[in-house]
């Protein structure tokens, strides 16, 4: 039986760390994107942003890589980097709990963004966690076109040569070593301490879409034998994964599973787009002694919380989905954290039940809420339709934001009969949810008003 003390990384201490120059002051500062505004210095945060450097390995499958992901690999080559982080950390060293997220920033729109960062960062700065963001993959440094069809002219390097001229990345097939050598160095320090002398007790990767599909390959061939890591947030990965050559949906990989042998705590978290538009299905999994997955009703890829008022911007002229991912995400973070501190694993929780498999279509109630999965009162107690699904016919990125549909006056009242009558069962949903772990008790005070706020019939 595995004890608290075998619940972590050991940092990879045999294995080469990145050197690490900075703080950066040369040019001018492009933060990971995010339309999430944070005020850090309100919150007594500090943003610096650092290089980091090395030689990096490519891997290869060491035999079959196999559907259950008990992948084997072996270097086949290395290459020089130098990319950068982005740290987000307590001004006050005292402030920090010694935990640090590690995010793989996402390229899908061409340009590098932080999700997880905007998803999780109430969270982050509530309990004195430090936040990293890695410039892990090419396209951000070096330019290209992403998943979603937009391109990103040069990158890093090309758009504020004066600060990132010196950046060099040879390739997603090294951006698995990449990331476990940053790991390294965020654990161990050196000359330049990134962390403002904070010591780290543990350190998590987390991505979310493509970074998720890279991470989700990165946990099974690299972390078992790196090490660097102590516990992952897997956030919206598809039912295939990146392959070892760089590919975002690895040829051959449908329904590739986190392997269960993994050794640290990690949590799948998916959404409704993610089950179909996405097609996680095959890839679904039982939880195991290292392995959680919530599936979160009334959830899409991004949502009204991430996106907010960029979605007319981006052509998405639909009211997109407005559930309840964020408070989700942040009480899964949280029970990650307890998880790879010693506490218990993250609680379990419903898988969302399918109308169909092939093609992937999911069962909903007389409403149009979504059957099963992790439920919260935005599905319990609804008073909108809440889909991962956009309308038919909009733009490969409008996809990813689902929709919401309110419910006409006459619903309300046959449901509710009046305010008092939704706010009653509204309330008693949210105990409910809190007490299985579902939402955060400190975010009780905000989802009560959010439900307080809704139009009734006078």
């Amino acid at each position: 039986m595995e004890g608290p003390a075998d619940r972590r990384g050991d940092g990879g201490a045999t294995g080469p760390a990145s050197e690490v120059a900075g703080p950066v002051g040369t040019g001018r500062f492009a933060p990971p994107a995010s339309p999430v505004p944070v005020d850090l210095e309100a919150h007594g945060y500090v943003e610096e942003e650092f290089f980091v450097s090395g030689e990096a390995e490519a891997y290869e499958g060491n035999g079959a890589l196999l559907l259950d992901g008990r992948w084997e690999v072996r270097p086949v080559g290395s290459a020089p980097y130098r990319t950068r982080i982005v740290v987000r950390r307590p001004a006050d060293p005292a402030r920090g709990s010694g935990t640090v997220l590690v995010e793989w920033l996402n390229v899908s729109a061409g340009l590098e963004a932080c999700p997880d960062w905007a998803y999780l960062h109430t969270e982050i700065i509530r309990s004195g966690c430090t936040y990293v963001a890695v410039s892990a993959q090419a396209l951000g440094v070096e330019g290209g076109e992403g998943l979603l069809g937009a391109s990103l002219d040069g990158g890093l390097r090309h758009s504020q040569p004066e600060r990132y001229d010196t950046l060099h990345h040879p390739g997603d097939r090294y951006s698995f070593d990449m990331f476990t050598q940053i790991g390294r160095a965020l654990r161990h320090g050196g000359p330049v301490d990134p962390l403002g002398g904070m010591r780290p007790r543990h350190v998590l990767g987390v991505g979310e879409s493509q970074a998720a599909f890279f991470l989700t390959t990165y946990v099974n061939a690299v972390q078992p034998t790196s090490r660097a890591y102590d516990g992952f947030f897997v956030h919206s990965r598809s039912g295939t994964a990146a392959s070892l050559e760089s590919q975002a949906f690895g040829p051959g990989l449908s329904g590739l599973k986190i392997r269960e042998d993994v050794g640290v705590p990690v949590v799948v978290f998916e959404t409704e787009t993610d089950m179909v538009l996405l097609d996680y299905g095959p890839a679904e999994q039982s939880d195991s002694a290292w392995v959680r997955v919530w599936e979160v009703a009334g959830t899409a890829h991004a949502d009204a919380y991430l996106v907010g008022a960029t979605a007319a911007f981006l052509g998405c002229d639909f009211a997109v989905n407005d559930g309840p991912m964020h408070w989700v995400a942040v009480a899964a973070f949280a029970g990650l954290v307890r998880w790879v501190d010693g506490g218990p694993p993250l609680p379990a929780a419903p898988r969302l039940a399918f109308a169909t498999r092939k093609p992937p279509v999911l069962a909903t109630d007389e409403l149009g809420n979504a059957l099963g999965g992790l439920r919260t009162p935005a599905v319990d107690v609804p008073v909108v339709v809440l889909s991962g699904l956009a309308p038919a016919g909009v733009s490969r990125m409008c996809q990813l934001f689902g929709q919401t549909t309110p419910f006409d006056e006459a619903t309300l009242v046959r449901l509710y009969r009046d305010r008092a009558g939704y706010l009653t069962r509204y309330e008693r949903s949210l105990d409910e949810a809190i007490e299985r772990g579902y939402l955060l008790v400190a975010d009780r005070p905000e989802l009560m008003a959010r439900a307080e706020q809704v139009p009734f019939p006078s």
